[in-house]
This record gives structure tokens, C-alpha cells and sequence, in this order.
């Protein structure tokens, strides 16, 4: 060992890790994880068909183990795990992940339901003809070949073949700071696009979209997008597709319904997304679903069965597209490699373009290539043909001279090769009709190299051979037509739960220690303190209400919370706990209950005098924890919570000192948050209740009995403005100081 082998190099750290991630990142990035713009091929791709190549697995031959081709691949040209090269080979075999498979596997090679492969000693491959026709030209002198990793073999830097795999198939993968995921397009639409910009390649955008509609994908389904936003994707290179299965209704005997998936989004697994749908059932997060059954053979049939005949068919097919992956996203991200080397985003003009430039090269250096071998072939046509000419004269230089090659080459003004050739001819080929035949071999050579020199001298030739060839191709693959159907269909809108909730009036019960439970039917409400609690507990708040409904529940913190109607327990026993159902603290009681709409406006107000208006939509809160509705400084707590009767235009407060006020409605703030404005002004006390009404219909207030049987039908003397004192209540108004409600009378009076 050498003293400068054994020499410690100082540099920073950040510096030396810095160079040596930067050496891996470009390794990542060209190497393993972007697609070549001209073959659409990552490395392992590439190296996997040549190698089967080289097993002349071709499409009419015989197949071979897997574990045979992933062994050359990893040996010769790959050297990385075998189960990622196997996992490549597999998905090239895979019909549901490739719009053109380039491997035809036999054997289990996975399925739609998301099942893996069998190991790679269990099954076979060949080549499908997209992959040799994708390899075409390899012989030609189309492309460089560069050494192996090893330096043991050649492999080709990119595939030379006629057929557009970067866009027919897609491809996806993660580098090192970028992505890449291209979606699969039809062979088809994407050669008249091609068609178009070899005459055309300043062609707009626009104009390459009424070629190419959007993906194809091998699994079919439904691109749901507006075509402005299928063009900007395409435009930018950047972008998302929205894909839907494809669904039937079917209508049954007795005017019943089911729904028939045959199609699902590319790159969902049939078995997970069964389960999902599975999943809502069981949870009855989508209640207007009953069943779901899986009736697939080698088609996908999945069958989906509604609650009943009267399930709104929009909506159910609304919550599914919204809850399952029946609708799914993909990502556009034409991130490749241009000339093996460079990454970028391209629009599928630019990756067309590029495309058809490397294929005029490739058809260019196929003439060159071509050329060369007619040069050659014709040197040779030319000495025999000299030779049989002056056949009698070679045959006696031959039979006397001793180095008659030397002597032919003189007298015959042969070039070396052609001496070498003559004295190499079988004495079988001296007839003259082998003398004819070179001659018609000799004109046709020289009229086939004068064609292919033209075509290399004349771009406006090779546009027109490219063309030609570009309409072959698509006639081979006119018998597959687009399978994704373009329609556009607009988003799901944010799905209305109570609609997926049958209806059904309920009698809500709430004790003073916090236990609620539900009755079925509209119950007779005088009667419920009489019912049964628990020991020591009593009926504090009970109303009518439906299923449908959404319940709000107000705690003197002045947090607000909801309840589904549909949620509450069964009035079988006490009930349950309502801080089982929402995150109460323990020692906060709650003031107000009722059911609550999003328009319905509400009065709120705290033990300070304090309130304010607010929407049904500022206090309805979707999770547990609820929300704060109104900010308070301790000691003061929410008091009460109530809605604002329908024409309503003043309020009416009442203090714990007995003392009334009565203001105008539209004195108050309407807020979603907040302490408020002052109501009612004490200098000692707080409030006691608050109420709105209308002015002309008096104010009432309950008494004796529980029935509403007295109104001040003239409030003058204590309509003031608002943050007053006010002034004592009238003779007769309740000893609770508040105004009671009347008792609700149930449905059946």
C-alpha cells in the first residue's frame, strides 16, 4: 500500500456529504426512478426485454422461468434485489396495470382484487409483439450500445421501436426531490397526434386535444373532468385527473333497484375497495346501503343493494363517489429524462415532440445503417461480376499463379475484399445464371441506396416516411379502442347526512344529571316526569323532534355541541350518559337542548347580562369537542340559549332583582363568537331569563299550571334601550322570574 492510499483527506463534513449525496441523487434520478422520453423505459425495464431478447423469448416461441430471465437480468446488466427486478417483470405482465403489456405471463402473475404474484419458480414469460415491435432496429445501428456494469456485455441505451410506450402505458416512480406519474393513453388517438405535429410542430395546445382526449385506462372507467382542465394538465404537464367507475342502474321486478359496478379507477384493488364499501355498512356511515356483493368471474360485477326502492339513486351514488374509492384521483407529473439525461417537466405537446424527433433520428440512422450494408454488398456484387466477365482469365490465375489474390488485385483493379471473395466462391456459382442474378442483385441494390440517400438528404422524405409508418402503426391497433370514457360530470357536493337518514319522530328525554335517551313517536310530553329515573335524578329538558335532526346542546361554559338524532340510545332503561356522546366536562352542567337548523337564528345570553344573536350554522359542530360559542370571564356562565320565534323584533329581559327591560331586536349583534353587548345593566344580581318576541302580540308569560295565560299586551313602560336597568316586572309575573314555555302539546292532540 502506497502512502497516498493511505493519505486522510480534511474537508468539512457538510461539503463531503453534500458531493456524495448529490452523486446518489443524480444516480436515483437518471438511473432508476424517471422514464426515457424516447422508449418511456427505466433502466430495469429496458434491461429486463433485453434480456429476454437475448432468450429469443419471443411471441410465437416457447416460454421460459421467470426465475431464469431475473437471473440473466440481475447478473449480466442489473446488479440490484432480485424481488424489485421480479416485481418490474411482473407489472410489464399485468393487463390491469398496463394499457399494452410488454411481458405475457404464465402463471399467476397477481390480479385486480390486489393479490401478489406467485414466486418467480412458479411461472413463465415471453415478449408480447408491443415489446418487439418496441425493440425493432436494434440491429440497424439505430442506437449506441454501452458497456455493462460489469464491462462483460452491451446493452442499448434506449429502444429504437415505433410505438409511443412514454404516453401507451405510463409510467410512475419517486427519485430523489422529484416525482414522476404518467397516466396511459390510447395508441391511437396519440399517432394522429403525432401525425399532425410532424406537419405541424408549432401546432397550439388546443389543437392537440382534439386528438388526444385524455388517459385510456387499461381498466376502463369513467375521466369525469371538464375538458379546460384535462388541456391545463396537459399544457402545464402538471395536474390530476378525476376517474369513476363505471356504474349501472338495474331496474327489478316490483320497482325495486341495484347498482352495477363493471369498471373500477385504475390502480385501485377490486378486494380493498369491496372491503371499504363493507366498512360503511357495518359502521352505518352510509345508511341508505344495504349489501354489497362481489359477482365477479373474469369481468368485475360488483353489486351494490340500496336501503329500500325509495333511496334517492343520486344520492347513494353521490356518497359513494364521495366515501369510497369509486372515484379517485391520479396525478399528472411528465417528469422524464430528455437524451437519457436531463429531467424535466414536459406538456404532451413537447413529450410528442421529442418522440417523433427521436424517431426521425432513428429512421435516419436505420437508413445509414442500411446504406453502409449496400456499400458493402455492392463491392462484393462488383467483383463477381468482374470475375465472371474475365471468368476464363481468373480460373487460369487461380490454377497458375502462387499468390493469385495479389496478381487479381492488380490486373483486375480489385480491392482486397473482392480478390478475398472470388477466391472464396464455390465453383457452383459460375453458371450464368448466377452471373444474371447478380446483375438484377446489382441495380436493385443501387436503386434501393439511391432511395435511402434521398431519404437521409430530404427532411420533407423523412416527415413523409415517419407519417406513413405512424399510420401503419395505428392500423395495427384500431381493433382496441379507447376504454375510458370521457364525461364530463361535476364534483361531489358535501354529502347532506340527514338525507341518508329515514325519518322517524322521536321524544327526546334529558335528566338533571345529564342521562338522554329517545323514544320512538312523539310521546305525550306532560307525561314524562313521571316516568322512571334514576335514583335521586328527574326529567330537566324533553321535546319532540326526528331522526333527521341535529340536536344542539349548550353547556354554561359557553361551549355548544350536536347530536344526531339518529344517534341517541333507545329508550329501553335510563339512557346513557350524554358525555359519552360528547366531551363534557364533568362539572359542567348543560343549559339548553332542542333541535337546531343552520338558518335558525338564536338568542344567547350570560349570567352578567351579556348576550348577543347568532346563526344555527355558527353553533352547529361536527365533532366531539364542540366549539366555544360565547367567551366568558369567570364567574359568569352561559345562561340560556334559545331560538327567536319567526317575526320577532324585541327583546324581553328579566333580572334576578325582578326588574324588567324590554328593547328591539335590531339593537343586538349577530355574531359566531364573542361575549357580547350588554342586555340589562344590575348593580346587584345577575340576569334571570331573556326572551324574544313580537311587539304587537304583547309579551306572555306562564302561570299557574303551565299554561301561557297572561299577556302585557302594552310594554311601553319598560321599552327603553338596551344596556338599561329597566323597571320592576308587572303584578303578576312568575316568582321564578322567568318566562316559562308553554308545555308542547304532542302530535295526536
Amino acid at each position: 500500500m502506497t502512502e497516498s492510499d493511505t493519505a486522510i483527506i480534511d474537508e468539512p463534513f457538510s461539503a463531503a456529504l453534500s458531493d456524495r449525496y448529490l452523486v446518489y441523487a443524480l444516480s436515483t434520478i437518471t438511473a432508476r426512478s424517471l422514464p426515457d422520453v424516447r422508449d418511456g423505459l427505466k433502466p430495469v425495464h429496458r434491461r429486463l426485454l433485453w434480456a429476454m431478447r437475448l432468450l429469443k423469448l419471443n411471441p410465437a416461441g416457447a416460454y421460459k422461468k421467470s426465475a431464469r430471465v431475473v437471473g440473466d437480468v440481475i447478473g449480466k446488466y442489473h446488479p440490484h434485489g432480485d424481488a424489485s427486478v421480479y416485481d418490474a417483470m411482473v407489472r410489464l405482465a399485468q393487463d390491469f396495470s398496463l394499457r399494452y403489456p410488454l411481458v405475457e405471463g404464465q402463471g399467476n402473475f397477481g390480479n385486480i382484487d390486489g393479490d401478489n404474484a406467485a414466486a418467480y419458480r412458479y411461472t413463465e414469460a415471453r415478449l408480447t409483439k408491443t415489446a418487439m415491435r418496441l425493440m425493432d432496429g436494434l440491429d440497424e445501428g439505430t442506437v449506441p450500445f454501452r458497456a455493462t456494469y460489469n464491462g462483460e456485455e452491451e446493452e442499448p441505451e434506449v429502444f429504437p421501436g415505433l410505438f409511443p410506450n412514454l404516453l401507451a402505458n405510463g409510467a410512475a416512480g419517486i427519485a430523489v426531490g422529484m416525482a414522476t406519474s404518467i397516466p396511459p393513453h390510447n395508441v391511437g388517438e396519440l399517432v394522429a397526434a403525432a401525425v399532425h405535429l410532424v406537419d405541424t410542430p408549432s401546432a397550439l395546445d388546443a389543437t392537440i386535444m382534439n386528438y388526444v382526449k385524455g388517459p385510456d385506462f387499461p381498466t376502463g372507467g369513467v375521466l369525469v373532468d371538464d375538458p379546460k382542465t384535462i388541456e391545463k394538465a396537459y399544457v402545464t404537464g402538471r395536474g390530476s385527473f378525476r376517474i369513476r367507475a363505471k356504474i349501472e342502474t338495474v331496474k327489478e321486478k316490483g320497482g325495486g333497484w341495484h347498482l352495477v359496478v363493471s369498471e373500477i379507477p385504475y390502480g385501485v384493488a377490486k378486494g380493498k375497495l369491496i372491503e371499504q364499501i363493507a366498512d360503511l355498512i357495518a359502521s352505518k356511515k352510509l345508511p341508505i346501503l344495504a349489501d354489497v356483493r362481489d359477482e365477479s368471474a373474469e369481468d368485475i360485477r360488483i353489486v351494490l343493494e340500496p336501503r329500500s326502492r325509495t333511496v334517492d339513486e343520486g344520492l347513494l351514488l353521490e356518497s359513494l363517489f364521495k366515501l369510497t374509492d369509486l372515484e379517485s384521483r391520479f396525478s399528472l407529473n411528465l417528469n422524464v429524462l430528455e437524451n437519457g439525461r436531463t429531467p424535466g417537466v414536459m406538456s404532451l405537446k413537447e413529450a410528442l415532440l421529442s418522440w417523433i424527433r427521436f424517431q426521425i433520428e432513428v429512421l435516419v440512422n436505420r437508413s445509414v445503417h442500411r446504406i453502409g450494408k449496400i456499400d458493402d454488398r455492392l463491392e462484393l456484387v462488383e467483383g463477381f461480376l468482374k470475375a465472371f466477365l474475365n471468368l476464363d482469365r481468373v480460373i487460369e490465375i487461380i490454377r497458375t499463379e502462387d499468390e493469385p489474390k495479389q496478381v487479381m488485385i492488380a490486373e483486375f483493379e480489385l480491392t482486397d475484399r473482392q480478390a478475398e471473395a472470388i477466391l472464396n466462391m464455390r465453383l457452383r456459382s459460375l453458371r450464368k445464371l448466377e452471373e444474371m442474378e447478380l446483375g438484377k442483385e446489382r441495380d436493385a441494390l443501387v436503386l434501393e441506396r439511391a432511395g435511402l440517400q434521398a431519404l437521409v438528404d430530404d427532411e420533407g422524405l423523412q416527415k413523409k416516411r415517419l407519417k406513413a409508418d405512424l399510420r401503419a402503426l395505428a392500423k395495427d391497433y384500431a381493433d382496441d379502442p379507447r376504454r375510458t370514457l370521457v364525461e364530463e360530470q361535476e364534483a361531489p357536493r358535501d354529502l347532506d347526512w340527514s338525507q341518508m337518514i329515514e325519518k322517524e319522530p322521536i321524544t327526546v328525554i334529558l335528566s338533571r344529571k345529564g342521562w338522554i335517551r329517545a323514544m320512538k313517536g312523539h310521546g305525550e310530553l306532560a307525561a314524562i316526569p313521571e316516568m322512571k329515573f334514576r335514583e335521586g335524578d328527574e326529567a330537566f329538558l324533553h321535546f319532540h323532534a326526528y331522526t333527521t335532526d341535529k340536536l344542539l346542546v349548550a353547556a354554561e361554559d359557553g361551549r355548544v355541541y350536536t347530536l344526531g338524532g339518529d344517534k341517541l340510545p333507545g329508550a329501553r332503561g335510563f339512557g346513557e350518559p350524554v358525555r359519552l356522546l360528547i366531551d363534557l366536562e364533568a362539572e359542567v352542567e348543560i343549559v339548553a337542548m332542542f333541535p337546531v337548523s343552520a338558518q335558525m337564528q338564536l338568542l344567547t345570553a350570560a349570567s352578567d347580562g351579556r348576550g348577543f344573536l347568532t346563526r344555527g350554522e355558527q353553533v352547529i359542530a361536527e365533532t366531539r369537542k364542540g366549539k366555544q360559542l360565547m367567551n366568558l370571564k369567570a364567574p359568569h356562565k352561559l345562561h340560556l340559549l334559545k331560538p327567536v320565534p319567526e317575526g320577532a323584533d324585541a327583546v324581553a329581559v328579566v333580572g334576578e332583582n325582578r326588574k324588567l327591560l324590554v328593547f328591539r331586536l335590531d339593537e343586538l349583534k349577530e355574531m359566531g363568537r364573542g361575549a357580547g353587548v350588554q342586555l340589562q345593566r344590575y348593580r346587584d344580581g345577575g340576569l334571570s331569563d331573556a326572551i324574544a318576541f313580537r311587539l304587537e302580540d304583547g309579551l306572555s308569560w306562564a302561570m299557574g299550571g303551565g299554561k301561557r295565560n297572561r299577556t302585557e299586551s302594552d310594554v311601553s313602560p319598560w321599552k327603553v334601550a338596551r344596556g338599561a336597568a329597566g323597571r320592576m316586572a308587572p303584578m303578576g309575573f312568575p316568582q321564578s322570574n322567568r318566562f316559562e314555555p308553554p308545555v308542547e302539546k304532542s302530535d295526536d292532540d
